[in-house]
């Protein structure tokens, strides 16, 4: 899958985990995600129906709802639930939908047929998420995209998580492009930080920053390419 070539711009082979990107070891070389990405996203995977069964409460899709009786309403039908954040995840499109679409395209690279559960949540879920589990050494070794479907393995179990214990999650706000130098100039993939972490990552190209020395030389480095950019302007 990764050859060495003796050429001496080789490229060791790295995770294609969007937020990982580390280099493998040795013994990854023939895989497409390492061996902590996969180990993560099989706890994750392992710990979706318990996270669905919790999230598939009349108490959490009503939590926040104003009481409402038929005495005050003039009406016994229940109000819609409040909570459609809960209800996208548990509805027909929610955690089900979204396993299924990964596990319909590991079926179909591997030549076997859809996934034939279809239908309700509650017991197709438990179906894909063996499914995964059961083929996710295969996907990481041998599927090229794993890297796309661990990302948003992460994502629906955040999500989830964040819902259950009730944690609003961190704001997102951009902090210019990203100023590392590739191929046909520089990057230049809008950059954003988390208000609940410390960690800057370019989605495009993976260059990280992680401490404010590297803040610091991310800030610089802007701001050289705008100066080189509007000097080539004028």
């Amino acid at each position: 899958m990764h050859d060495h070539p003796a050429e001496l711009d080789y490229e060791w082979p790295t995770c294609v985990t969007p937020r990982c990107n580390r280099r493998l070891w040795v013994a990854e070389a023939s895989r497409w995600a390492c061996r902590p990405c996969e180990d993560a996203t099989g706890r994750r995977i392992a710990e979706l129906p318990g996270l669905f069964t919790q999230l598939d409460t009349t108490a959490m899709l009503m939590k926040g709802a104003s009481r409402i009786t038929s005495a005050t309403s003039g009406s016994k039908t229940p109000p819609i639930p409040p909570r459609l954040d809960v209800l996208n995840l548990v509805g027909p499109g929610g955690i089900a939908a979204r396993l299924a679409a990964i596990e319909d395209a590991w079926r179909k690279t591997l030549g076997w047929t859809v996934a034939p559960w279809r239908g309700n949540p509650a017991e197709a879920i438990p179906k894909h998420v063996a499914f995964l589990a059961n083929n996710l050494l295969w996907a990481c070794s041998s599927y090229e995209e794993v890297g796309q479907d661990i990302d948003d393995v992460r994502r629906l179990h955040v999500e989830c998580a964040a819902l259950v214990s009730g944690e609003k999650r961190p704001g997102r706000v951009q902090i210019g492009v990203c100023p590392t130098v590739v191929d046909d100039g520089w990057c230049g993939t809008q950059l954003t930080a988390s208000t609940g972490s410390h960690r800057i990552h370019c989605g495009s190209c993976g260059a990280r920053w992680e401490t404010l020395g590297e803040w610091r030389e991310l800030r610089a480095a802007q701001e050289r390419v705008l100066a080189e950019a509007a000097g080539v302007a004028a």
